[in-house]
C-alpha cells in the first residue's frame, strides 16, 4: 500500500514531480508560503512511510532467521 501511495501521490504531478519542485525551492532559499509546506508533507509523506516499511520488514526477515 505505500509503495502505491508513494508513486500515486508522491510523485503527482508526474512532469516534473511536484516533490522535486518543492525540494528545489528549499535548496535554492525560495521563499515557501504555507501551502508549499503542507505540499512537501503531503507528497512526502508516502515515501517516509514507504521507507519505515520497508526498514521494518526487512528487521522482520532478518530475525525470523
Amino acid at each position: 500500500m505505500a509503495l502505491i501511495a508513494s508513486l500515486t501521490l508522491g510523485l503527482a504531478p508526474f512532469n516534473p514531480p511536484h516533490l522535486w519542485k518543492q525540494f528545489n525551492n528549499l535548496r535554492y532559499g525560495r521563499d515557501m508560503l504555507l501551502m508549499d509546506w503542507v505540499d512537501i508533507v503531503m507528497h512526502g509523506a508516502p515515501w517516509v512511510f514507504l521507507i519505515v516499511f520497508s526498514i521494518q520488514a526487512l528487521r522482520e526477515k532478518k530475525s525470523a532467521k
